[in-house]
């Protein structure tokens, strides 16, 4: 039911928009996002340029993202040069929004400090393991994503500043309980309908067509009927993994690495905090004096401190190795626990530190890390050699760019030769984005579509590296009308079909509004079915949007229409009943809240325009579409 309720309420620009802010940061990488490029730039927002580099990327993966949601569509769209540049537009358009909202955050003086961004970090679910931070999952996943930590870092600072930018909208709206009671009635509507459908695939089954009529139709349609680009393909795999099997190490070298690397089989000394933060200097000493008075650290944390989320819990912070220490806390120089430090300035605010606990730092004997050290000393053995490996293949593959011949001796490894396959099929072997955009990118390629050279080698996930070379090529084109009759013969009939459905349905709507229907009916073989009552979903049908569209029955008397339901059939609908919909007393409140919300969304995108209207916002020349 609240699923209805959400629906209705809350309106999604916002959620759309505060995503773009983080999202467009992860398309075009978030290191270059906001620094001025090259006078070749898409748009200067208030001065701020969005270089040609970003908004290529930005139109590239949006490209990409539509092309694996629709699949082999996407070619007819692709064609489309109307349709191409309408994405570019919207593209661009999107970028220049949430360099707008970045820009209104900062100007509101919405800042977000390291510790928030490294305690949402910590907090992030993906990156745990037994609901504990796993350090190496975390490095691991955003390594794999193409980030640095650091830039994943400015990620998250985004998403919070985004969060924030939606609490300064979100805290001035109120909702009547009236206001609630009526979207409410309507939101909840249910209607009693019974529905008289056509058979199509009958109907088409009885149509004829000729093949002049089938080729005009192919003629006129032939984007429905597009063979995407193929091609076969020769490739040389490797693989860091496999090459961890054929490394050995020796006894010697465990222990030499052991005791190079003494600080990492263990747990460093750690230290747990607790903090009071201050307002002011002022604040801050007045709270220190108390503290020598022999006041508790966990009440004054409670009551002064403005940090709300540290002061609940009396000022209590997670255990910190040295690494994870902020410098301000390294300042305080305390080394015994209980310690109280001075008053610490700090971007946050005026800190009073104690030290809660000190953990010594611990370290493992050998024998009890031995496996752990054989495994890195493997893997490290086994990247020497795979990145040995490519060097002596990617010089074979470019002295004799005629094959893979030179490649295969030198590095011992058969190459794999595909079948046909398109961008939409490729092999799982060859599924990592740098290696299809290779092959599709048309470098690859020689002329008139003959193959060409050699492909540099590609580094995929990290620890896999390919040299491709396309054996053959088959372009985007036309099917054959010969290959297709039978699905254009289909889909001629099935048109047929359907407006002979729609013209009797007509005549039959007309018959039901002149009190003929009975007879209308039982001449088309057709009656309705038992009583639905249906009610609004999330994402409403154009069958249920229909029937919400059609007028409420009047004098006891049903109202009709005509639509098509789910599998595409021409149906009739009788509406019998409308009933008003009424909010359990235990959601009142929820539904309130997503009301208020979605009043909320309305100001932000009135905030969109207004920072349109009143930005200097200029289109350079990489805006222009290619």
């Amino acid at each position: 039911m609240m699923d209805n309720l959400r629906a209705a309420s809350n309106h999604v620009v916002l959620k759309i928009i505060l995503a773009l802010i983080i999202l467009s940061f992860v398309l075009t990488g978030v290191g270059n996002y906001l620094i001025g490029g090259s006078g070749n730039y898409a748009a200067k927002v208030n001065g701020q340029e969005i270089n040609r580099a970003q908004f290529e990327q930005a139109f590239q993966n949006e490209r990409a993202r539509m092309q694996q949601q629709l699949g082999e569509q996407f070619s007819v769209l692709a064609g489309n040069e109307q349709y191409m540049q309408q994405l570019r537009q919207q593209v661009l358009n999107q970028l220049i929004d949430v360099t707008l909202i970045d820009q209104y955050a900062k100007k509101l003086g919405i800042a977000i400090s390291d510790e928030q961004v490294k305690q949402s970090i910590l907090k992030t679910p993906a990156f745990q393991t037994n609901n504990q931070f796993d350090n190496d999952k975390y490095l691991a996943m955003v390594r794999g994503s193409g980030y640095t930590p650091d830039g994943y870092a400015q990620v998250v600072r985004r998403q919070l500043q985004a969060q924030q930018l939606n609490q300064v909208f979100g805290g001035s709206e109120f909702v009547l309980p009236s206001e609630a009671d009526s979207l409410a009635a309507l939101v909840l509507q249910a209607r009693d309908v019974r529905v008289a459908a056509f058979d199509t695939e009958a109907l088409a089954a009885k149509q004829t067509a000729a093949d002049e009529e089938l080729k005009g139709y192919f003629d006129q349609h032939q984007n429905e009927f597009i063979a995407p680009q193929q091609l076969k393909v020769s490739y040389l795999e490797m693989d860091a993994a496999a090459l961890q099997d054929k490394v050995t190490v020796s006894d010697a070298e465990v222990a030499a690495y052991y005791d190079q690397h003494k600080n990492t089989f263990g747990q460093p000394e750690r230290k747990k905090f607790a903090v009071i933060v201050l307002k002011t200097q002022a604040d801050a000493d007045a709270v220190l004096a108390e503290l020598k008075k022999g006041a508790d650290f966990a009440e004054l944390a409670k009551t002064k401190s403005t940090d709300t989320f540290t002061g609940k819990r009396g000022g209590e912070l997670e255990w910190m190795e040295p690494e994870t220490t902020l410098d301000d806390f390294k300042s305080a120089n305390l080394t015994e626990k209980g310690q109280v430090s001075g008053v610490i300035k700090s971007s946050s605010g005026y800190l009073v530190l104690r030290l809660n606990d000190v953990e010594p730092a611990k370290l493992k004997p050998l024998e009890e890390v031995r496996n752990d050290v054989l495994a890195k000393l493997k893997q490290e053995k086994a990247l020497d050699a795979y990145y040995a490996l490519q060097q002596k293949v990617s010089e074979a593959a470019t002295n004799d760019n005629e094959s893979l011949a030179s490649a295969e001796e030198v590095s011992g490894i058969k190459a794999v030769h595909t079948d046909w396959f398109t961008q939409q099929t490729l092999p799982q072997a060859l599924s990592a984005k740098p290696v299809a955009d290779a092959l599709f990118d048309g470098s690859l390629l020689g002329e008139g579509g003959a193959p060409g050279s050699n492909s540099n080698v590609i580094t995929a996930d990290g620890d896999r590296a390919f040299v491709v070379r396309v054996d053959a090529h088959k372009p985007q084109g036309v099917k054959p009308f010969a290959e297709v009759r039978d699905a254009v013969l289909a889909q001629v009939k099935r048109q047929k079909a359907q407006a002979q459905a729609q013209a009797d349905a007509q005549k039959i709507l007309t018959a039901l509004k002149e009190g003929k229907g009975d007879e209308a009916l039982k001449t088309a073989g057709l009656s309705f079915g038992d009583t639905q009552k249906l009610q609004r979903s999330q994402q409403p049908s154009a069958f249920e949007q229909s029937v919400y569209a059609l007028p409420q029955p009047q004098s006891g008397k049903p109202s009709y229409g005509v639509t098509r339901d789910e599998k595409g059939n021409v149906v009739i609908v009788a509406l019998d009943a409308v009933t008003p919909g009424k909010l359990p007393a235990d959601e009142v409140a929820n539904f309130s809240g997503q009301i208020k919300e979605g009043a909320t969304n309305i100001t932000f995108d009135a905030l969109i325009a207004s920072l349109r209207k009143s930005g200097d916002i200029e289109l350079g020349s990489a805006a222009q579409v290619e």
